[in-house]
């Protein structure tokens, strides 16, 4: 067996590290394979949010490019372009003219905002302040065309942006570089709008330095991102060029917001750069799935397919080796049957000789010379009675103790509905309850001669307590026949007196005592709980059981 054991333990030592191995190949090869996907997922992004930005730079550029300006006060400077703008489909919010006039134009330039219909054609400041006319003389920015013309829209020309905080330096950034150039992440239309940026275009015409205006365009911050593809493997901010720890991040809806990141937060998978409007923004990708927790649970489901072929073999193999070594099992196992069997069979013939010893001296002395014979066989088919019952009760419990109560309880002791028992639940040994059976026949069977004192049967009582603690426990037992006296009670046998005085508090080890009071018949018993119990007999009897 020790053998067999040495061999199946070497045979799944290998099966775990054969495990192993693979789970951890398997672990590597996955987190391998997820990156380069990662990677490769993350670069096709990248290159199509380029492309998506550089169609509406070139928009800007073609747009700038055909904007002819026989007069840049004209409040429909966009009718031309119109058709070429759509025809790109770069689904901006909002196209506008911005021109510069001079001072001595505004006049002029609020009469064609009147004459194109816009709702509110004063020259105003950003925040629709009137705006200050004693200004010094240099040329001012005024939105005069919109694209789409709608409620919201059409309520902006009139506006001069160049004090407003990120649309300004964004103008005055474009005309010192003649080309196109792409202002920070803001509200776009109102306050609480969705969060875009403008591209602003200057439209610089033949022979002069410096712009006749601008072409802007206003394009949401979400779909630039490409950010709303529940499909993709990972999320992607912007990082906030207003903030050095800020981020611009889309949710499912595409709404836009800014969040911090602070030092402790999750770091970005990747980071790209993309250029747009002569400026660099750099994407922050987040994989949505955790690579190391996905590439364990692969490693540990291979490792688990790896245990469990190393547990079949190991199996098969025991159970081949097992039905080799059956026959040497057997062998074995009846010879330890034998053994168990023998000393099953010497434990029985003690009890037998002891139960027949106490049969014959029951016999012996109630069948003395002289006594009345049909007395005699009652008392006798009585007292083997009981001697049968406890057999019986002790046979139910494999010979471990009888509970005390339940001697009473049965149907060997005569009148046993009339005696009030009480007690604790204690279970005696099995020769303590031979004894106990005898003698609670003995006190039963002499206790109902004639009438008692009142001319009623008398009334018994048994109880029995514990004192003291183990070892030195002492079993207290008092048996109490009220309205009985000597003169009454039917005078215990040769058999009975020896019973009570004698043989019992013997084989309990202990004492007793028996007295008539006033109104009462009393017997007192007193022995060592030790011998009650008797646990070496239990532990005898129990190890029998278990072989």
């Amino acid at each position: 067996m020790v053998r067999l054991g040495f061999i199946i333990g070497f045979i799944a030592l290998i099966g775990v590290l054969i495990s192993g191995l693979a789970a951890y190949r398997v672990h590597d090869q996955e987190l391998t394979l997820d990156g380069i996907a990662m990677a490769r997922a993350i670069d096709v992004h990248a290159s199509l949010v380029q492309d998506r930005l550089t169609e509406r730079e070139l928009l800007a550029r073609v747009a700038s490019g055909l904007f002819h300006t026989p007069s840049v006060i004209k409040a429909d400077m966009l009718r031309p372009l119109r058709t070429s703008i759509y025809a790109f489909k770069t689904d901006f919010v909002v196209a506008a003219w911005i021109a510069r006039i001079k001072p001595t134009e505004l006049d002029a330039a609020r009469a064609e905002l009147v004459k194109a219909g816009f709702p509110n054609p004063t020259i105003r400041n950003d925040d629709d302040s009137p705006l200050d006319m004693r200004a010094p003389d240099q040329p001012i920015d005024i939105l005069m065309d919109v694209e789409p013309r709608d409620a919201q829209t059409t309520a902006l020309a009139g506006r001069s942006p160049d004090q407003h905080p990120i649309l300004g330096p964004m103008l005055a950034r474009a005309m010192a570089a003649g080309k196109p150039v792409a202002s920070d992440p803001f509200p776009l239309l109102r306050a609480n709008g969705p969060i875009g940026v403008v591209l602003a275009t200057p439209v610089m015409p033949d022979g002069v330095a410096s712009p006749a205006g601008f072409v802007i365009f206003s394009y949401e911050l979400a779909p630039l991102m490409l950010t709303n593809d529940d499909l993709s493997l990972f999320s992607v901010a912007l990082k906030d060029p207003r903030s050095a720890n800020g981020e611009l991040i889309a949710n499912d809806q595409g709404i836009v917001s800014s969040r911090a990141v602070s030092p402790d937060a999750l770091t970005p998978t990747a980071t790209r750069t993309v250029t747009f409007g002569g400026r660099d923004w750099s994407l922050n990708y987040y994989a949505k799935t955790n690579a190391m927790k996905r590439a364990a649970q692969t490693a540990a489901i291979v490792a688990a397919i790896g245990l469990a072929l190393t547990g079949i073999v190991c199996g098969l193999f025991g159970y081949v080796a097992y039905n080799n070594l059956r026959l040497s099992r057997e062998i074995q196992v009846r010879i330890g049957f034998e053994r168990r069997l023998t000393a099953v069979i010497d434990e029985l013939n003690h009890r037998v000789k002891n139960i027949l010893a106490v049969i014959q001296s029951i016999v012996t002395r109630t069948l003395r010379h002289g006594s009345d014979i049909d007395v005699a066989r009652e008392l006798l088919i009585g007292r083997i009675h009981a001697m049968s019952n406890v057999v019986s009760l002790l046979s139910e419990s494999q010979w471990q103790g009888v509970k005390l109560q339940g001697l009473f309880e049965a149907r060997a002791i005569p009148h046993s509905e009339r005696i009030a028992v009480s007690g604790p639940d204690i279970a005696v040994s099995a020769r303590a309850a031979q004894s106990l059976s005898l003698l609670f026949f003995e006190l039963a069977s002499h206790s109902d001669e004639g009438l008692s004192l009142v001319g009623k049967h008398p009334h018994i009582v048994a109880h029995w307590d514990v004192t003291g603690e183990e070892p030195e426990a002492v079993f207290h037992f008092r048996w109490e026949e009220f309205n009985t006296s000597e003169a009454t009670r039917r005078p215990d046998s040769d058999f009975g007196v020896i019973l009570l005085d004698r043989v019992a508090p013997e084989a309990l080890g202990g004492t007793s005592k028996r007295y008539f009071t006033d109104v009462s018949y009393v017997y007192e018993l007193t022995a060592p709980m030790e011998t009650v119990i008797d646990m070496t007999e239990r532990d005898r009897t129990e190890q029998l059981s278990r072989r």
